[in-house]
This record gives C-alpha cells, structure tokens and sequence, in this order.
C-alpha cells in the first residue's frame, strides 16, 4: 500500500537554486590552477551532492593539506562571488511550489550560512524559513541517510510517507536509504540514466512536480497507478 505524500523535502544546490553550474566551472579553473586536470563531467561525477568533508579529502588524497585549504578558500570566494553576481531560482520552480499544496522543507549537505545566502539570493528563503535542515546537524551527511531522516523527525513525518526531489546521485542514494521515495530532477547536470540507476523516478522540468505529486496523491487513495512508482523516465 502506497502512502499518501505529507512532506516533500527538496535539496537546494541544483533542485531550488542554480548554483551547480557556477560551482562546477569554478572548480574546473581551480583545478587546473593548483595541478590536477578535472573536466566538468569530473567534477559531477566527483564532488556534486557529496559532503564538503568527501570534497576536501579527495583533494588532500591527489595535491596535499596545504593545496586542499588553499582550494577551499579560493573555492568559497569566488563561488560566493559569482553567487552574488547573478544567482537565480531553477527554472520553473517558484511556480511549481505555488502550485504545490503539500508541507515543504530544505535538507541540503551546505552549511547552514551557505543554504540561507543562496536561498535569499534567489528569493526563496522566505519559503522555506525554520524549515531547512543541514548535514551541520546530524553526523553524516549525503549520501548516507541521516540528513532526510533528521529532516522527517523534526517535521513529524514517517520516512514512507516523504518524498525528496534531488538531483544528485549522492542525494537519491541518501534518500532510498532512509525509505523516501524519491523524484530525479534531470533538467541539471546529472544525467537522467544515472539518477534512475540510483533509484529515482525522472522528471525533467520543474512544470511537472504538481502533476507528478497529485497523480501520486490519487494512485494512494485507489485511484489509479499514479507517476511514482512507476517509470516516469522518457
């Protein structure tokens, strides 16, 4: 028996804000500035959705402590930097959350300070204010599956009874682990094949979420198979 939907817990980075395409060509130009040749699609596969902690040990194991701070800092400037230039909401997702009646929260692997700037950059903080949850609070961040767990905890909420939009291989696997269901936002930089693989069901356009969300709604109460939990991938 499928649970009816009463919370849907989004990521930030990449789902709510457009921040993954700046970060991923700030990391490009650092890692060629400090001695290791990454792609973009190095990049992805690499650090998106991982925890910070996973980030810097990566480039302690490849280029040293002393290279690993000196990216972090220069990572932080320019990020924010580019942030504060122009960052926006993902396409099409203010009108999806005005269309969409269920509860809400934030659970992002970004420090609390990170989550609150980027969300006010693009206008959204006040959507989700008291309501954003950090990997700052639990021991393990994505993709282990503490982050959603803590999140459903404090919105009084049983795992099978939430859904989380993400867009990261990291953030699926999170959310599988702690018994959510879970929606792939392919309209990113992870590619469809490898959200799928993860176990998401595949949306592409931010449009889509009402419709994907009240099918589901319906499916539960019997009345019909509904979007999740079956193949949404095209």
């Amino acid at each position: 028996m499928i649970k009816p939907i009463e919370l849907v817990i989004f990521d930030c980075d990449g789902v709510l804000v457009d921040t993954e395409r700046i970060a991923v060509r700030v990391q490009v130009t650092l890692a060629a500035e400090l001695g290791w040749t990454l792609t973009e699609e190095d990049i992805v596969r690499r650090f998106i959705g991982r925890p910070s902690a996973d980030i810097r040990n990566q480039i302690v194991d490849r280029l040293g402590k002393e290279t690993a701070a000196l990216w972090r800092e220069r990572f932080e400037r320019r990020h924010r930097e580019a942030v504060d230039a122009g960052l926006t909401a993902v396409e099409g997702l203010p009108q999806a959350l005005d269309a969409i009646s269920l509860p809400t929260c934030v659970a992002s692997n970004g420090t609390p300070d990170k989550i609150q700037h980027n969300l006010s950059r693009a206008g959204l903080y006040e959507r989700f204010a008291g309501r954003i949850f950090s990997a700052s609070d639990v021991p393990r961040g994505k993709p282990d599956p503490d982050l959603f767990l803590y999140a459903a905890r404090e919105m009084g909420v049983e795992p099978a009874a939430c859904v989380v939009v993400e867009d990261s291989q990291p953030g699926v696997q999170a959310a599988r682990a702690a018994g959510m269901r879970v929606v792939g936002y392919a309209g990113g930089l992870t590619p469809a094949e490898r959200l799928a693989e993860a176990g998401a069901e595949i949306f592409h356009e931010m449009c889509e979420l009402p419709y994907l969300f009240a099918a589901h709604q319906e499916a539960a109460h019997g009345g019909g198979a509904g979007c999740l939990g079956s193949s949404a991938t095209r």
